[in-house]
Parts: C-alpha cells; structure tokens; sequence
C-alpha cells in the first residue's frame, strides 16, 4: 500500500525542511512506499523553495501551490487531496508538531483492513509537549462536545494527523471547509458515511519555530457550522450518503463488526 503524505505549508521555510525529511526516514525505514506532497499555500517566504531544493535530493518528494484563488488551511489540504497518487493518504503538518514515526502506525492500521487511521493525543501512550494550557482546555471541551453529539468514541476528533485509504477521500466529498475545520470535516464525514477506523496513541509537541496559524477566535462559527453540517446528513439524509454495503459489516477480523465502529489498538511502543 502506497502511502501519500500530503503537508499544507504556509510561510514554513524554517521547519518544512526538517518536518520533510523526518517523514521520509520514518517510512523508508519501515520499508513504507511512498511520496511526500507539500501544498505551498501562498506562502510569502521561501517555503516553496526548500521544498524545490529538497526535491531534488529526495525523489519523493513533490511541490504543488494551492489551485484555490484564496489561501487556507482546508483549501490546501484539499488540492493535496486532488493530486495525491498513492492507495492511502495521511494530513501531516509541515510545523513538525506530529511525529513522523506514527505514520508507520497509520499504515499498519490500514493494512489491516481498516477504512481510516485515526490518533489520539490523549490515549494511555500518548505523548504530548508544551501544549498552551488555555488551547489545551478549549481542545477537550470541543472533543468532548462532538464525542457526545456522535458517540464515536474518539476523544481527538480536531487533530489534523489522520489517514484514509484513496475511497474514503472519494466517498466524503464534497468537501466544503477552507480552514482548520477540515479537520473535523472528514473524519466525520468518514464516520457517519460507514467507514471503519482504528485509533492508536501518538506524540505531539508545540512548534519549534513560526507561529501558528490557528486562529481560535476565528474558527468558531466554522467549527459549529461543519459539525452542524455533518449532524444533520447524519440524521435527515436517511443514510443516501452512507457508503453502499456499510449495514452489511465490515472488517469483523479486527472486532466490531459494523462499519464506523472503534477498533482501538494498544500502545505499539509496549
């Protein structure tokens, strides 16, 4: 299974370098197939230029700008969406927040036979550095508010770092978030359409370099408005989005049986 690592990067000339090479060790080192596709979204320094300079080393490696008039970070991840060419693709953040070495976990999951690779920053296993204490409780509120409104038993809905195979992308268009409520856009989409998903402990540290993008004072009403949106399909659409054959079961071998259900795998460092 090939996996494409897509990275939306706005000004990130002074981590996209290292955060690039870090994915390509992890998974050359597991023996993962794979490309690396950063989206430069109207970047005004030379992020577009360390990944060209990069490029030319690392041969999987590609550059793509944002097709999209207006810049952000769902309209980048949705032209990496459009041009990624493996089996599977995961959203990988270029500030070196994520930690590569769980994209191998990602990969085993999918492998399996699971439709989407799902983390958890706060799972038994998990490791996460210098969260902003402020971010950190406005974070679990939110989790904890769409964990109860769908009942999908993730507690890490709003982090970016996912996986899914090629048809779950294929299945939760259209997509319509221009921001960070892509974020909580697919894999909800993903759920209630009756796609199955694993969920593993990862590790997460605060930026190194730059600020970060995030505007929380911005991203409420976007926030609201996709989770709204997707509560409704949910419960009005009367399941013409669900993806055919989702009421039949899906990988029984892993433990649920039924589409969408929580498979959670232990802690792959024990």
């Amino acid at each position: 299974m090939k996996l494409s690592v897509v990275i939306p990067a706005h000004d990130e000339e002074q981590a996209i370098g290292a955060t690039v090479e870090a994915v390509i060790d992890a998974l050359e080192a597991a023996g993962i197939e794979h490309e690396v596709l950063v989206i430069d979204d109207a970047s005004r320094d030379r992020t577009a230029a360390e990944v060209a300079k990069l490029a030319e080393r690392r041969p999987t490696v590609r550059l793509a700008q944002t097709r999209f008039a207006r810049h952000g970070f769902g309209l980048a991840v949705r032209t990496g969406l459009e041009h990624f060419d493996g089996d599977a693709v995961a959203i990988f953040m270029a500030d070196g927040s994520d930690h590569a070495g769980d994209l191998v976990a990602y990969h085993r999951l999918l492998e399996q036979g699971l439709d989407c690779a799902f983390g958890s920053r706060f799972l038994p296993g998990a490791r996460v550095t210098d969260y902003p204490w402020a971010k950190l409780v406005l974070n679990r509120v939110v989790n904890w508010s769409i964990r109860a409104l769908f009942r999908h038993g993730y507690n890490d809905t709003t982090n970016a770092f996912k996986a899914y195979r090629r048809e779950v992308i294929d299945s939760i268009q259209p997509l319509l978030s221009h921001h960070f409520n892509l974020t909580v856009e697919m894999p909800l989409k993903a759920i209630v359409r009756g796609h199955s998903y694993g969920i593993v402990p990862i590790s997460w540290e605060n930026r190194a370099w730059g600020q970060s993008k995030l505007r929380l004072q911005e991203m409420g009403s976007r926030y609201l408005f996709i989770v709204l949106y997707v509560f409704l399909e949910h419960h009005l659409s009367r399941g013409d989005y669900r993806r055919q054959g989702a009421d039949r079961g899906g990988h029984a071998r892993l433990g649920p049986s039924r589409p969408g259900a929580l498979v959670e795998i232990g802690d792959r460092r024990s």
